[in-house]
């Protein structure tokens, strides 16, 4: 059996650090070592966490404080810190080090980054180790800070609550979805380095005038919290990954769940349950009482949940947190919930008749590529 490969992540809470360790863990060949912020502030157990690991991502930094010079002081403090619980331990895990396209700019931010870089390097070709850093353009994607990580996160947070963004410069912006820069870390984990210093500028994915991404973000709105329907979002494109990132900031409890239009006459009923701009796969359940089908998450999928007969009870819970979102179902009162990625998720027969589901996803079922992780709700 291959052995894992035992890494940390500093920054495992923040926004790129958490999705790092979601993506992470999906991988059988990775132990992943814990890490909590207080860390830094407890030589023994940052000494303690460093010494575990094979590779540490080092993620942990401060990206906006009212004065620049102690984002710069704490940044490069993070840096050393670590440096020197690697020497009094003396050990010599592989560092990858989140550093930013900002290195180049006059900004004390960069040069945080680029002087962090430096020392790292310099720690690795004294001790026989290997520092590869990763130049990192824009970054966006899901549950990130409004007002903090990414002008999307700022944009959806606001179109969501009923605010109406404001676009200060309309420029072209290079970026990456958050999922594409997990693969990057994760070669760089598994990969051969053969060198104590690495740099390498991640390439962005995508380049964007700010309007035209404000304009996608407004057409989300309108189409699927407004109206209910699927845009048209391609498959493995930018235009699905900022869907994606965008419905994570609507209120799960407040949003869902959403009833259906149900017509009526002396034939019986005709209920819409769908309406998308791309074609995906539908397909339906039945369950008996009392069992509970999914236990599961995706991440990158489109899925809803539309139960027509009898009742049911879909739950959801974020990776990684304990809060359980709860909806009670009855298909005399048709109605459907979506499954946010990242979400895993469940649904039971809580009534004593058959209960029957339809599922429509919006890509086909694909075994050697399922985006299907099983986890208890």
């Amino acid at each position: 059996m291959e052995q894992k490969i035992k890494v940390g992540i500093t920054g495992q809470a923040g926004f790129i650090g958490s999705h790092l360790y979601n993506y992470l863990g999906t991988k059988e060949n990775i132990e992943l070592i814990d890490f909590e912020r207080s860390y830094f502030e407890d030589k023994s157990k940052l000494s303690n966490f460093v010494s575990q690991c094979d590779t540490i991502l080092h993620i942990a930094a401060m990206n906006r404080h009212e004065d620049q010079q102690v984002i710069y002081n704490t940044n490069v403090n993070l840096v050393n810190q670590l440096i020197e619980a690697c020497q009094d331990t003396n050990s010599t895990p592989k560092i990858i080090f989140s550093s930013s396209s900002q290195e180049e700019k006059d900004n004390l931010y960069g040069k945080s980054k680029r002087d962090g870089r430096e020392a790292l390097e310099q720690w690795a070709k004294n001790n026989n180790s290997q520092v590869a850093s990763l130049i990192i353009p824009n970054v966006f994607g899901p549950f990130g800070k409004p007002f903090y990580n990414s002008f999307i996160a700022t944009f959806s947070h606001q179109i969501i609550n009923g605010e109406t963004p404001n676009i200060i410069n309309d420029g072209e912006v290079n970026l990456i979805y958050i999922n594409q820069l997990s693969e990057v870390f994760y070669k760089h984990i598994i990969s051969n380095q053969d060198t104590p210093a690495l740099k390498y500028t991640v390439p962005h994915t995508a380049t964007k005038k700010v309007s035209e991404i404000l304009n996608l973000l407004n057409h989300f709105n309108k189409e699927y919290v407004q109206e209910g329907k699927v845009p048209n979002v391609p498959i493995n494109s930018f235009e699905i990954n900022l869907f994606n990132t965008f419905t994570s900031f609507i209120p799960l409890q407040s949003y869902f769940p959403r009833k259906f239009t149900k017509h009526e006459d002396n034939r019986g009923a005709f209920v819409e349950i769908m309406r998308a701009g791309v074609s995906g796969q539908s397909s339906f359940s039945t369950t008996v009482p009392g069992i509970t089908r999914g236990n599961h998450y995706h991440t990158r999928k489109i899925e809803r949940f539309a139960v027509i007969q009898g009742k049911a009870r879909i739950e959801l819970r974020k990776i990684n947190t304990d809060k359980v979102y709860s909806f009670d179902l009855d298909g005399k009162h048709p109605a459907y919930v979506d499954m946010p990625i990242w979400y895993t998720h469940n649904i039971k027969n809580i009534g004593d008749t058959e209960l029957i589901t339809l599922f429509w996803i919006n890509e086909p079922y694909n075994p050697e590529d399922a985006d299907t992780y099983f986890v208890e709700v």
